[in-house]
């Protein structure tokens, strides 16, 4: 019995990203929480700015805020960082195996550019350390005092960056992208930011000094901004899953209007913390995720190729699933990637076509995400052949 150790490793890594971005995104939601809900103090202590008082579990907390820090340092200090790292590695590994060591699979398209492996990875690694530059730079500028025009100037950083790589890698490994960029400013603004300010005032208290204040709002300027990060790269994250997302040609517009909704959200639930309530907040995202829904579905049937109204045989659409599809989707693949169909699917007999033509509908029609890097060189007729026979009812 052969054993394939990859797919055991690529979950185990995915398993892992998973768990330590909870604990991350989790800890993230708790402190902004806590944060908006602590009260005036009843028995000030010097440097103490709020506390909260909360049950959980049968138990009772009471927390204190101290503005900059503690007269003296506390025997045991947690720190929440660990998270991040392993959630950034993580995300990285799973990157390097999907989309670097698959260059040629899931990375490069090379109907937009015509790429070696090792530029498609130097250019991918460009974007992650480029984008991080930009937004530590744009942080550490006057601008970055202001953080709404900040915000701003990074949202459409990012939809540049968005159009950019849609028009260099596949359209899956685009949003990936955006997402490994939106992630990697997250960590590297513990790694680089959050946690060595905090070290230094941790400094400052065991050398007996006064901490510098400007290290504190630094790290809560940071930690807000993730803040407001994480529901757009959970999205994308998760986008390609779902090729509806990407599957035309203004994906880029389509990634900017769900971010856009993700920050929407978070902002509403930041002022609902403080006591505030925003209905027209909420009826706004509502209407802007119904207004992507629309746009990205309607983009989508536009690109489509016209293939008229005659109806198509069924002996058509077999032709161009056996020239671009059963070289993988049978018992024995003659792909050499492949020892054995992906996801089980069969596509080698008349009843399996016409059973998984939802699956169809959505990878081949909808989305260019097969055949893979398209290598058998399907052309938009034939993929707008199979999205009328499907639409008419795939029959055989």
């Amino acid at each position: 019995m052969e054993f394939d150790i990859t797919p055991w490793i690529n979950l185990a890594i995915r398993w892992l990203h998973f768990i330590t971005g909870i604990a991350w995104i989790g800890s993230s939601f708790y402190f902004v929480w806590l944060d908006n809900h602590l009260e005036e103090p009843k028995e000030k202590k010097k440097g103490m700015s709020g506390e909260l008082w909360s049950v959980h579990g049968g138990g009772f907390y009471h927390k204190q805020k101290y503005a900059v820090a503690p007269e003296q340092m506390p025997d045991n200090l947690h720190w929440f960082k660990w998270e991040a790292y392993f959630t950034w590695m993580s995300g990285f590994a799973l990157l390097a195996i999907i989309y670097y060591l698959g260059a040629d699979l899931f990375l490069i398209d090379r109907a937009k550019m015509d790429l070696s492996q090792w530029q498609a990875i130097g250019i991918s690694l460009a974007f992650l350390v480029g984008g991080w530059g930009f937004y530590d730079t744009l942080c550490r500028s006057p601008i970055g005092k202001n953080n709404r025009l900040t915000g701003i100037i990074w949202f459409f950083s990012l939809v540049a960056a968005a159009y950019a790589l849609t028009n260099i890698f596949s359209d899956r490994a685009a949003f990936i992208h955006i997402g490994a960029i939106v992630g990697t400013a997250m960590a590297a603004n513990v790694f680089m930011v959050i946690i060595p300010n905090q070290k230094k005032i941790v400094a400052s208290l065991t050398a007996g000094e006064e901490p510098d204040p400007k290290l504190g709002q630094i790290g809560k300027q940071r930690s807000l901004h993730n803040n407001y990060m994480t529901l757009p790269v959970l999205l994308l994250m998760v986008s390609n899953h779902y090729p509806m997302t990407f599957s035309n040609p203004y994906n880029w517009l389509v990634i900017a209007g769900l971010g856009l909704v993700g920050v929407m959200v978070r902002h509403f639930f930041n002022m609902r913390h403080k006591g505030k309530t925003s209905p027209a907040l909420v009826v706004a995202s509502i209407v802007l995720f119904i207004a992507v829904m629309v746009f990205a579905t309607e983009a989508e049937k536009r690109s489509r190729v016209d293939v008229g109204d005659a109806a198509v045989e069924f002996r058509q659409v077999q032709l161009i699933v056996s020239k671009h599809c059963v070289m993988c989707h049978t018992a024995a693949p003659s792909h050499e990637f492949f020892d054995e169909a992906p996801g089980g699917i069969l596509l080698d007999r008349p009843e399996l076509i016409t059973q998984y033509a939802p699956s169809i509908f959505e990878q081949v029609v909808t989305s260019d995400i097969m055949p893979l890097a398209n290598e058998t060189g399907m052309t938009d007729e034939e993929r707008a052949l199979l999205g009328k026979w499907i639409e008419d009812g795939a029959k055989q």
